[in-house]
């Protein structure tokens, strides 16, 4: 996984409430298990017409938005199904950040382990950013994981918490596989250790 450190692109406004993991992915795209090749994917329903034609409409495809690394959303994201083929479609796209008011507990803890931050702020702030992300792709934002904080095109400045472990494994690029292999060391002495004292085993 890629370190996080530091993050200014062009943020897009998705205000739909209640965005659930089969708006994100649907379950036609679930019968891989590969992290990559989703993003094309990412929101199909709402993308793309019957005819697999792009609805203009739909933010994402909207020629100022298309190289998004920003989502500003509305309540409850990610809500629904547990599938984390919805983190690897965002993160597939190239969705770095997410802010909302609110995440799903299972989405918002999988969006970690793929290398995206989600961010939780206050409705006023979630509704600042949003204005700030409608202005189109000059309005660039830059979210900073390591002083955690956001700013504005406008050069605003907001601060937001988050959890020290999942900031540390972040900043480092570790998946749970990473952080087995942070203990790689101690892991062969203790498999030295036991085989021994237990040669039978």
């Amino acid at each position: 996984m890629e370190k996080f450190e530091k993050v200014t692109g062009i943020a897009a406004p998705m205000p739909l409430v209640n965005i659930d993991t089969d708006m994100i992915i649907p379950k036609g795209f679930l019968k891989t298990i590969k992290r990559t090749g989703l993003g094309v994917h990412a929101f199909d329903e709402m993308r793309y017409d019957r005819q697999g034609n792009e609805i203009p409409d739909f933010v994402l495809n909207k020629p100022q938005y298309r190289e998004a690394s920003i989502l500003i959303a509305g309540d409850n994201f990610g809500c629904g199904s547990s599938r984390e083929h919805a983190p690897w479609a965002l993160a597939d796209f190239g969705i770095k950040v997410i802010v909302s008011t609110s995440f799903a507990d299972i989405f918002y803890n999988n969006s970690f382990k793929n290398g995206m931050l989600p961010i939780v702020l206050p409705q006023e702030q979630v509704d600042l950013l949003m204005k700030d992300a409608e202005k189109g792709s000059n309005a660039r934002m830059t979210v900073d994981l390591e002083n955690q904080e956001i700013t504005t095109s406008e050069g605003e400045t907001i601060k937001f918490d988050v959890d020290p472990f999942k900031k540390h494994c972040l900043l480092e690029g570790l998946d749970d596989i990473g952080l087995t292999l942070e203990k790689a060391a101690a892991i062969d002495a203790f498999e030295a250790q036991a085989a021994q004292a237990r040669p039978w085993v």
